[in-house]
């Protein structure tokens, strides 16, 4: 079976070609004022490669924490700074938040991009103090909920982990193989299996699963399925389709910010 249409979202979002250009003006204009306050940290490398640094937004004042944003684009597409607004929310509360770019497939396997996203967490943890709280929209969801497997972060860092947030993640890999998309993506059984969150037993820290309930059917079982594998909270966002689902982040008072950051 071919389950590629299954997992496009793009022919079934009203406009959808109209969303990535926007995130890039909402981005370039959020980190230009950061930027004009003294309050952006702009390319910080936690690698050798191109694509591995992060920016890391400062908010007023000493930060409550720390709070990381993966992006998605199902590990093919995008950059940081196609994300960089979806800082604002949790900025305006108080915290640092640092988005990371990584290298995408086909010139890297699914499991060099989550040891990167480690590496990523690792570096932004040694430039914050405080609690860490994980958050990260579909390839972005899958590669959060990485980060509490044990071995993958640094055990001072895990430590510090409050709170992951998977925002329309991917959390079984397997279905994946059979897509088009994995002419770039590589898959086989072995890998699919050892990156699938649904496989990993559930983490110690708090964990709140997100998905748009006007989502493609397959990420919302995806959303339950990570739900139901690890016994944690599943919120259902109606209204919300798969390029939205993430706009409260840009936030402060928004459900999904207040939840992230404040949610014990």
């Amino acid at each position: 079976m071919d389950l590629s249409d299954a997992y496009a979202n793009g022919p079934y979002i009203a406009q959808a070609e109209t969303y990535p250009p926007r995130w890039r003006e909402a981005a370039r204009g959020f980190r230009a004022a950061l930027a004009a306050e003294g309050r952006l940290r702009e390319g910080i490398r936690y690698g050798d490669g191109a694509r591995e640094a992060l920016d890391l937004f400062l908010p007023e004042g000493t930060p409550e924490g720390l709070m990381v944003f993966v992006h998605g684009g199902y590990w093919m597409a995008f950059s940081r700074s196609d994300w960089s607004h979806l800082a604002r929310g949790a900025v305006e509360s108080g915290w640092a938040v640092a988005l990371p770019s990584y290298d995408l497939c086909p010139d890297i396997r699914i499991s060099g991009i989550t040891r990167q996203i480690a590496a990523a967490v690792t570096v932004a943890a040694g430039e914050v103090a405080g609690p860490i709280r994980l958050a990260g929209h579909s390839a972005g969801g899958h590669l959060v909920a990485r980060m509490p497997a044990p071995g993958v972060l640094p055990g001072e860092v895990a430590t510090r982990i409050a709170h992951v947030m998977p925002i329309s993640p991917l959390s079984d890999l397997r279905p994946l193989m059979q897509t088009g998309m994995n002419a770039k993506l590589g898959l086989d059984e072995d890998e699919a299996r050892a990156e699938s969150p649904v496989a990993m037993a559930p983490p110690a820290c708090l964990v709140t699963v997100w998905v748009g309930g006007d989502e493609r059917p397959v990420f919302l079982e995806q959303a339950r399925w990570l739900s139901e594998a690890w016994g944690c909270s599943l919120v259902i966002d109606d209204g919300r389709h798969h390029f939205d689902v993430v706009d409260g982040l840009e936030t402060p008072d928004s459900e999904m910010t207040r939840t992230l950051l404040h949610k014990a």
